[in-house]
């Protein structure tokens, strides 16, 4: 069955970096889109950014811009989250998802992600 599992959350100061990942499997990884979402609590899932199935394509949330970086290792079905200057407003889970969805404005929307892991912690303290 379809596994996506996420690490590499923690505890970190406000400043610091973090990179999470999503390491997937029990689908054809190079053919999914791949998003990550955070959920604060007593918050709606958020969109945080996503890549196309070939690496070309990325968007991000307005809140992440210009801090937070999407990449993917299709030889490795693997999606990294770098997350430089961290702020406490960013602490969440983090959760990745995939998506066959094709056209690229429905990447920002959660009802689109078929498959989703466990999520990963991020805390962020001030």
């Amino acid at each position: 069955q379809v596994q996506l599992v996420e690490s590499g959350g923690g505890l970190v100061q406000a400043g610091g970096s973090l990179r999470l990942t999503c390491a997937a499997s029990g689908l054809t990884f190079s053919t999914y889109v791949i998003g990550w979402f955070r959920q604060a609590p007593g918050k709606e899932r958020e969109f945080v950014a996503a890549i196309s199935s070939s690496g070309s394509i990325r968007y991000y949330g307005d809140p992440v811009k210009g801090r937070f970086a999407i990449s993917r290792d299709n030889g490795k079905n693997t999606i990294y989250l770098q997350m430089v200057s961290l702020k406490p407003e960013d602490t969440a889970v983090y959760y990745c998802g995939a998506t066959a969805a094709k056209s690229g404005s429905t990447w920002l929307e959660a009802g689109a992600y078929e498959y989703w892991g466990q999520g990963t912690q991020v805390t962020v303290s001030s």
